[in-house]
């Protein structure tokens, strides 16, 4: 959110809107999606007040956490293609979209109860989830790291299923993941 109206956003305000975000990805993690509002503003270093200015309601800071955390769920998917071999990119966003589904499941699960699951908010998540995902997907088949016949519907199942598998034994998810990226490579 860098507008108010049809206006740009202040700089100190935009500070303090990023500042909350942050501040409320914390609390969320930390004491769920019921965290104190005004816990989250005295963290974020501002009154309640400029918390409810920025987000009227606490399903709209909920709502601009999650829509935060999938871009940059997203943008990773295409910085790690930047950086590094297509097969090695995959891995790495596997690992991310894991830990961002076990980190998320109570918000999740909060925002499902107040908003249609098929509201404007879960289906451009979703697309744009779809296509970091196939974005990190269709280098990897062509350079020959994963199976051609996996789909980014295969790759998202199978990722989010390992979340769900590991969430209450968090440390047994990477040596998992391992596997089930080992079992995407195409046999010898």
């Amino acid at each position: 959110m860098t507008t108010t109206g049809d206006r740009p956003m202040r700089a100190d305000a935009r500070r303090n809107y990023k500042r909350l975000l942050g501040e409320a990805k914390e609390a969320f993690l930390e004491h769920g999606a019921e965290a104190p509002l005004e816990d989250i503003a005295r963290r974020a270093g501002v009154g309640i007040g400029t918390l409810y200015r920025h987000f009227p309601t606490r399903l709209a800071l909920q709502a601009a956490v999650y829509q935060d955390q999938v871009d940059e769920l997203c943008v990773k998917a295409y910085e790690l293609l930047r950086t590094g071999p297509p097969g090695d990119a995959l891995a790495a966003w596997m690992r991310a979209f894991a830990e961002y589904a076990t980190s998320k499941r109570g918000l999740m699960q909060t925002l499902k109860e107040v908003i249609d699951v098929r509201s404007d908010l879960f289906d451009r998540c979703h697309d744009e989830i779809r296509g970091a995902a196939a974005a990190v997907l269709v280098p990897a088949q062509e350079a020959g790291n994963v199976r051609p016949e996996v789909t980014v519907t295969d790759l998202l199942r199978l990722t989010h299923g390992l979340s769900v598998a590991t969430q209450h034994a968090p440390e047994t998810a990477d040596r998992l993941l391992s596997y089930l990226i080992d079992g995407l490579r195409p046999p010898h």
